[in-house]
């Protein structure tokens, strides 16, 4: 049936390309005694395996970069979620120097942080009835509305207490209310621990939420009583976090979820290139490196697929074109963790605190 097929061609291309590739390694779970070794084998696996334990070898070369911001974006209601400590964790560890969040999450957030408590639904009572009890559902879990009620007094204070003549933004507000559970709670949260580091939280989307309410509300009191309402200006916020950026002399990311924070947080690479495009002047070499600032690493933890084509799934090199990750192929690094954050943050963020205390691998 004619002459034989010669394959050598086939195999000697085999072996070069062989020669190029890492070779997969079997999760072997008698050799992992701690998270950093069960993170550090699935690394060598395939699918959201390899991800999560991919992501722990970024988030650790981002942390232990002393010229890197670490920027921290956070949406979902992981704060009624109980992630309130994995947050404290990495703002203790040096593994955070900026937050950006969602109004809502830093809402829930504060009620932790004051002393109240969320609960678990039951998943009997109908939500009509839920209503009508003063419980407010988030999935599978539940907020009081006296928890709102009692942090709102924190609220006004704190916002009566800003000056007049004060600047009134996000981040400004959240330094007095981290200041006063200081003061005031016991325990850990959120907003002692960034008080205690200097850390700014930033909520782009302040009137979406609880806090930005009461804002509203707070401004309509006055009102009533003939005061002056209170001011409050967003573009504060954004001239705060541009110049941390600026003066960085590298930014990473590390991003839970996606939403407003994850834009807020990586358009400062467009606003620094269109800043140095309004200037028009010569600027030297030096001047010009600060405004060509990228994200140089990401880590990203979302379940949501990218073919949705919304932010939230998009992937870091998407925003490459935009001007706001620096490619790969210059030393970008990135790792995306296609997953719930309330299942792989924990495990990442453990690992990390392991490898950064040197536990024996």
């Amino acid at each position: 049936m004619g002459s034989k097929f010669d394959r050598s061609f086939l195999l000697e291309r085999s072996k070069t390309a062989k020669m190029e590739l890492v070779k997969l390694k079997n999760l072997d779970l008698s050799k992992c005694n701690s998270f950093d070794d069960l993170t550090k084998a699935m690394s060598m696996t395939a699918f959201g395996g390899r991800q999560l334990g991919e992501a722990v070898d970024v988030a650790e070369a981002m942390i232990k970069d002393k010229d890197c911001l670490k920027v921290l974006t956070l949406s979902g209601a992981i704060t009624i979620a109980k992630m309130n400590l994995v947050i404290c964790d990495m703002i203790d560890n040096g593994m955070v120097d900026v937050i950006i969040a969602t109004g809502a999450l830093v809402s829930h957030g504060f009620i932790d942080g004051a002393g109240f408590y969320h609960y678990k639904n039951p998943g009997h009572i109908p939500d009509e009835e839920l209503l009508k009890l003063g419980y407010d559902r988030v999935y599978d879990s539940l907020e009081t509305e006296e928890n709102f009620d009692a942090v709102a007094k924190i609220f006004y204070a704190t916002f009566n207490s800003m000056a007049k003549d004060d600047y009134i933004c996000s981040y400004r507000i959240f330094e007095k209310l981290g200041e006063y559970l200081t003061k005031h709670c016991e325990g850990r949260n959120v907003f002692k621990s960034a008080h205690s580091k200097k850390i700014p939280i930033f909520i782009p989307a302040f009137l979406d939420s609880d806090i930005g309410i009461e804002f509203y509300l707070n401004n309509q009191a006055r009102k009533d009583k003939g005061e002056e309402p209170l001011t409050y200006e967003p573009i504060f916020d954004l001239e705060k976090y541009v110049d941390l950026v600026f003066n960085a002399k590298k930014v990473g990311i590390f991003t839970i979820g996606g939403g407003v924070p994850r834009n807020w947080a990586q358009q400062v690479g467009p606003i620094l290139q269109w800043n140095l495009v309004r200037m028009d002047k010569k600027l030297s070499e030096e001047e010009i490196k600060k405004y060509s600032k990228r994200f140089s690493y990401g880590v990203r933890i979302c379940p949501e697929p990218v073919h949705w084509g919304g932010l939230s799934g998009c992937t870091y090199s998407e925003g490459v074109s935009w001007g706001k990750f620096t490619p790969v192929s210059e030393g970008g690094r990135y790792a995306e963790v296609m997953c719930d954050a309330t299942i792989a943050w924990p495990i990442i963020v453990k690992a990390l605190l392991e490898r950064l205390k040197g536990k024996k691998r």
